[in-house]
């Protein structure tokens, strides 16, 4: 048995009342006890007629220790100080917890889809309902590519989930993966992508202008913005063709490669930066900043407990992301 006293009464009691009667088949509360099992409690379910034995107080310890290790960010070597046990014994219970994923009811969801990188080996793509503020499901890769974007939507649409609309980073061939319905470019990334081809202070008059622009699309609309970059390229678009000789290789080159990748990428993307305003009914999300906060408060909590394995860190990622 486990050091009982170290626990705090109060919780386990508590939690005994909310867990402990509740029939593991059907769910009911309608349970009454039934003898006893090898020193345990056991049940009987009035209405299923199932017959299970309490929980031990050592479940409740490991769930006691997990919550204090993830959640409250306590160290194996503090836990094992405050519940007077070996580290190797805490990181044992820990080992052996096991995280039961929340499911969340099926129906009709608009979706935020991105990818972060916990390793440069691997990642977590999420699929997040900003709405019902959950993560429907999540899937672990090394790389980001379209396949795992469309295995995470055949998971999830399995599960019994429809996707009425999309958010994305704006990555190429994501947008494939949703042709069948309306998608949101995230309008943070968008200005992203202008600022690592600009710089946040171009030098020339052309990149301050176009950098104006994009900084304009949140307040901004379809038809303003085409307006915008349209008097822009009209302005511009001789000095988007100027090219330069290289005598090394005799060959000429766009003078001004980074500005001219900047109009494209604003140019290719503006159809899918304003979906939002069009399908108001939806109420999509035109950033995908829910999504954004979950990915650093995920890192925040790996970031304490460095050096775990990747089973660790996986099965920590699973705790934070089904909450």
């Amino acid at each position: 048995m486990c050091d009982t006293e170290a626990i705090n009464s109060k919780q386990l009691r508590l939690w005994l009342q909310k867990n402990k009667r509740f029939c593991p088949k059907c769910s009911s509360q309608h349970t009454k006890k039934n003898g006893h099992f090898r020193s345990k409690q056991r049940f009987l379910c009035k209405d299923c007629g199932r017959q299970f034995l309490s929980k031990t107080r050592k479940d409740i310890l490991r769930k006691v220790l997990w919550k204090k290790y993830i959640w409250e960010r306590q160290t194996a070597k503090q836990l094992a100080a405050k519940y007077g046990k070996s580290e190797k014994w805490i990181r044992q219970q820990l080992d052996q917890f096991q995280i039961k994923k929340k499911s969340v009811k099926a129906r009709n969801v608009v979706i935020i889809a991105d990818m972060t990188f916990v390793r440069r080996t691997f990642g977590v793509c999420v699929f997040r309902s900003p709405h019902l503020k959950k993560n429907l499901d999540w899937k672990m890769a090394p790389t980001e590519t379209a396949t795992v974007y469309h295995e995470l939507r055949w998971q999830i649409e399995r599960q019994g989930f429809e996707i009425q609309a999309a958010v994305i980073d704006g990555r190429p061939g994501i947008i494939d993966v949703f042709w069948d319905v309306p998608v949101q470019m995230c309008h943070f990334h968008q200005i992203a992508i202008m600022t690592r081809y600009l710089t946040t202070r171009p030098k020339l008059p052309a990149g301050q202008i176009l950098r104006h622009i994009a900084l304009r699309i949140t307040k901004s609309n379809e038809d303003e913005m085409n307006g915008l970059l349209a008097d822009w390229y009209k302005q511009w678009h001789e000095f988007l063709k100027e090219k330069t000789y290289n005598p090394l290789t005799r060959r000429r080159f766009y003078t001004h490669k980074r500005l001219r990748s900047a109009y494209r990428s604003i140019c290719r993307n503006l159809s899918i930066l304003y979906t939002y305003q069009k399908y108001p009914e939806l109420s999509i999300p035109n950033t995908t900043n829910s999504l954004d906060g979950t990915f650093s408060h995920l890192k925040d909590m790996l970031r304490i407990h460095r050096g775990l394995s990747k089973r660790k860190k996986l099965k920590m990622i699973d705790e934070i992301l089904s909450k």
